[in-house]
Formats: structure tokens, C-alpha cells, sequence
């Protein structure tokens, strides 16, 4: 006999509209994030097919204006316009960002897995990645960056094939320091991923006619990178934070650009708080992409897949 559904309450009912008008608003609010940055990029490469480069892509009258009109924030009219218009310095300075933590997460993950698979199932290779990933993580990241470049200066040695490609070589250096730093870290994650899948996965894949290389990747790896996918989310979101760090090597990202602009106008706690606000948009996408790969990759029975 079919058990009975319990009506659902109005408290709970509101509670759910409640839920769904916050979802909403948030997507709301990411669309017109995202939008306002790729429109503002594809202005800048395409030469300001939308607004002159340089401008912004409203003008900051019209939206002090819009401000003023609403009740109980003409008082915040300025502001509104001031941001607006530093806004498309706001957008090169973040599309560095994103490229910078982009690039050196994905590098970062091909160094790391090798360097997992050393720690965990090597034995001169295991203490060689003990090595590296204590080195990396035991000091500080700023102390590394100084290192590459104004230790080593390898912004001088960028190959003339990509010397350009930034509005700085330094970029390079800072992707280099985060991709290493960053496998560093990765590492770690995937170590702990793999040594969760069962021991009995290898002698499995070693019955079955695999060698230890083919069993590690054909059985091990597919299972323990599922199961790094939460603290590899971790560090994703780390790295988004800490490429502010490449401002001190005179990295021109988001944070780099907010600073000078504060500097010139001494705007300090407006200009960081629209910083603040942008980092954080950064964060919420990248933890809700890892959601959806998360969602993606999972296996109904193997490790946090989750129920529908």
C-alpha cells in the first residue's frame, strides 16, 4: 500500500518561493556579471566596435542619473557613476585574473597527477615529490614570485614566440610561480584521493592482465580524481584569491589596477569594496562550474554522486 504524501504547508511552500526568487536573482546577477565582461573584452580586441576603448559601456551620467531617481539612494549617485566609470579598467585588470588562475590550474593539474602517482605508488620517485610538494607549500608564495623574478629575472628570458602575447612578460613569470605553487597543492589533494580507492582496484587490474602504470591509470585515476574534485574546487577558489599576489610583482590583474586607481583618486574603500565584490563574483562561478562537473562526472555508487 502507497504510503501518503504530507501536504506541503504554506510555510513551506514560501520558503521555497523564497528560494527560488534568491536562485534567480543570482542568475541574474551572474549574467549580467559575465555579460558586462565579455561585452567589455571583445570591445577592447575588436577596437571598440560598441563604445570607444577605453569607455565605458554606459555612461556613467546616465547611471548617476538612474541612481538619483531611486528613493533612498541618491546619496550612493556618485559612487555609482565613479564605478562605472573605472569599470573598464576593472574589466582588463580581471581578465588577466581569470587567465592567470586559468592557465596555472590547468598546468598545475598535469604537474600534480604525475607527482601524486609518484608520492603514492612510487619509491625514489615518492620521496623526490615529498620533496617538491614540501618545498612549495612549506614556503611562502609571495617569497616564490620574488624569486622568479627578481631573483631569476625570467621575464627577460620569455621566448620571442609568446613575448607579447601580455601587456607584460611578467605575466608569464606569475604563471609560471602559480602553476608550480599550485601543483604543489593539487598534489596533495589527488594523493589523498588515491590513497581512498581501494587497494583491491590494483590486484583487480593486475588479474586482468594490466600492468601497474595501465591499472593506476586506467582504474585508480579515474576513481581518485572524482573523488579530488571538491578540494580541487578548493583550490581553484585559492587560486582566484592569490593571483592578487602578482600585483606585487607588477602584474597588471584586477587587484594591481584597483590599487593604482585608489592611489590616484584615494577612493580606498569604494574602489576595494568593487574589488571585493568582483573577487567574489569570480569565486561563485568557479565553485558552481565545479558543481556541474562535479554533477557531470559523477557514478551512481562511487564516490559523492548524488541523489536526483
Amino acid at each position: 500500500m502507497a504510503s501518503a504524501t504530507r501536504p506541503t504547508t504554506i510555510r513551506e511552500r514560501v520558503a521555497e518561493s523564497d528560494q527560488s526568487v534568491g536562485r534567480l536573482l543570482l542568475v541574474a546577477a551572474g549574467v549580467l556579471f559575465w555579460g558586462w565582461l565579455v561585452v567589455s573584452w571583445l570591445n577592447r580586441w575588436l577596437g571598440g566596435v560598441v563604445v570607444p576603448v577605453g569607455d565605458p559601456l554606459v555612461s556613467p551620467g546616465t547611471v548617476e542619473a538612474a541612481v538619483a531617481a531611486l528613493p533612498g539612494l541618491a546619496a550612493y549617485a556618485a559612487d555609482a557613476g565613479f564605478v562605472v566609470e573605472l569599470s573598464p579598467e576593472l574589466a582588463r585588470g580581471t581578465w588577466l585574473t581569470v587567465v592567470i588562475t586559468a592557465m596555472s590550474l590547468v598546468l598545475g593539474f598535469f604537474i600534480a597527477v604525475p607527482l601524486a602517482v609518484a608520492r603514492v605508488y612510487g619509491r625514489v620517485s615518492s620521496w623526490l615529490s615529498l620533496v617538491y610538494t614540501e618545498l612549495l607549500r612549506g614556503t611562502p608564495l609571495l617569497a616564490q614570485l620574488f624569486v622568479l623574478y627578481y631573483g631569476l629575472n625570467l621575464a627577460s628570458y620569455v621566448p620571442g614566440a609568446v613575448s607579447g602575447v601580455f601587456p607584460r612578460d611578467v605575466v608569464w613569470v606569475a604563471i609560471l610561480g602559480f602553476t608550480l605553487n599550485g601543483a604543489a597543492y593539487q598534489a596533495e589533494y589527488i594523493r589523498g584521493a588515491l590513497e581512498s580507492v581501494d587497494e583491491g582496484q590494483i590486484t583487480a587490474g593486475r588479474s586482468i592482465g594490466l600492468s601497474k602504470l595501465e591499472t593506476i591509470y586506467y582504474v585508480v585515476l579515474p576513481q581518485g580524481l572524482r573523488y579530488a574534485i571538491p578540494s580541487w574546487t578548493n583550490e581553484f577558489v585559492y587560486l582566484i584569491k592569490y593571483s592578487s599576489l602578482a600585483a606585487f610583482i607588477t602584474v597588471p590583474e584586477l587587484y594591481y589596477r584597483a590599487d593604482q586607481i585608489a592611489s590616484e583618486t584615494f577612493r580606498y574603500t569604494l574602489i576595494f569594496v568593487v574589488t571585493g565584490v568582483t573577487y567574489l563574483a569570480l569565486v561563485l562561478t568557479a565553485s558552481k562550474l565545479m558543481e556541474h562537473v562535479e554533477g557531470a562526472v559523477a557514478i551512481p555508487g562511487l564516490g559523492a554522486d548524488r541523489e536526483e
